[in-house]
């Protein structure tokens, strides 16, 4: 299997490179201290875009795979872990669950405004009571004539108070029953949809997170994603293909702990010469290289299944299970590695650390992907 990276893998990640190296790392800790969501900052990528990446052209998307997406994250995660989760969440979970199950009128509505970052996306799965154990979500609707009537809330949205559509999952069954949620396309100003900021987050603090909230909300029969009870399984199908870019993100986190690492390891000098040249500081390096080259074979390998379009749900869990605790990793290697230094926010280590940590817990926990992992194996 030949991962070496292509021209356009190439070409995206030098443009992302550069962007981020502009556009958002002189910005970063004000960002993060401030918990701001630069949304100026998502339309230009938009505008290079950066948020329909595997979206084809004809709903307004770059047209491009999930090598490229990968390309795209890891060099975003390197800079700013909220910025890269932002874009992962626009693309994978909006964008993508209606690219991948809307039907061709929602996908011509909806997707060029979403693709080109004309419109702000959100997908909402999780509420307050009901995390990992989705099947007993609260918030339901019922039909009223030719409408849907939504009532109850959603927790831990991404772009849930800026994004202009949300995709949402609600049950319209029986409590427990896969085939009792269905997927509904909401729009921002929609009476009686509304949305409260989540603040004093960790980390990933310049990416938005909100709860939705829906007061006998009104949504036309139209805005019904595939077939009414069918929404669970989509949004097992979307999950699987988003570890693959919370992965990325991961992975681009864990890099940019490194190479911070790497070069205050050769500049920091102890006892006369840099403490590169010990073996404690060295042995370190050495397993966050080898773990970090590891974390990325497996998501290349759940990204060319992706493309080929063959079942991910294994391979998108390997990735995202070890990707993020690889991320853990290195930020708290980095922190260490930096000493006094890595404790403080005049360096990068701490905010690496403190961004990899949601890694680990969102689109599924570790122990979630350890789950679906062993019943994978086990089936």
């Amino acid at each position: 299997m030949d991962f070496t990276p292509n021209e356009n893998q190439k070409m995206i990640a030098q443009m992302v490179k550069d962007f981020a190296e502009k556009e958002i790392r002189p910005h970063v800790m004000y960002w993060d201290e401030n918990e701001i969501f630069p949304i100026d900052v998502m339309k230009k990528m938009g505008e290079l875009g950066l948020l329909g990446i595997f979206i084809p052209q004809e709903y307004g998307g770059s047209g491009f795979g999930y090598f490229e997406y990968m390309s795209a994250l890891i060099e975003l995660g390197k800079v700013c872990g909220g910025i890269a989760l932002s874009v992962a969440a626009h693309n994978s979970l909006c964008t993508g669950h209606i690219y991948y199950h809307g039907s061709e009128e929602q996908k011509k509505k909806y997707l060029p405004k979403l693709a080109t970052g004309e419109w702000i996306g959100a997908w909402g799965l999780t509420e307050p009571n009901t995390g990992s154990d989705a099947m007993r979500m609260k918030c339901v609707a019922h039909k009223d004539g030719n409408e849907w009537v939504i009532n109850g809330a959603k927790t831990w949205i991404t772009h849930g108070l800026s994004g202009d559509v949300a995709v949402v999952l609600v049950r319209t069954g029986e409590l427990l029953d896969s085939n009792g949620i269905t997927a509904f396309i909401v729009e921002k100003g929609t009476p009686g949809f509304s949305a409260v900021k989540i603040k004093n987050k960790l980390g990933v603090r310049a990416s938005e997170t909100a709860e939705l909230i829906f007061d006998n909300v009104r949504v036309p029969e139209s805005n019904v994603i595939g077939e009414v009870g069918q929404g669970f399984k989509q949004a097992m199908k979307v999950l699987d293909g988003g570890r693959i870019s919370i992965a990325s993100v991961s992975l681009g986190i864990a890099k940019g702990a490194y190479e911070a690492s790497l070069k205050y390891a050769k500049e920091r000098e102890q006892f006369g010469q840099p403490i590169a040249n010990f073996q404690a500081i060295a042995f370190k390096l050495a397993d966050m290289a080898t773990e970090i080259e590891a974390a990325e074979l497996l998501t290349l390998k759940a990204a060319d299944l992706k493309n080929r379009g063959e079942k991910v749900t294994k391979e998108g869990a390997f990735a995202k299970y070890y990707a993020s605790e690889v991320a853990v990793k290195c930020g708290n290697e980095a922190v260490q590695i930096m000493g006094g230094y890595g404790f403080t926010k005049e360096f990068p280590a701490e905010k690496y650390l403190r961004d990899s940590k949601l890694m680990t817990i969102g689109e599924g926990t570790s122990e979630i992907q350890k789950l679906v992992i062993a019943r994978n194996i086990l089936s």
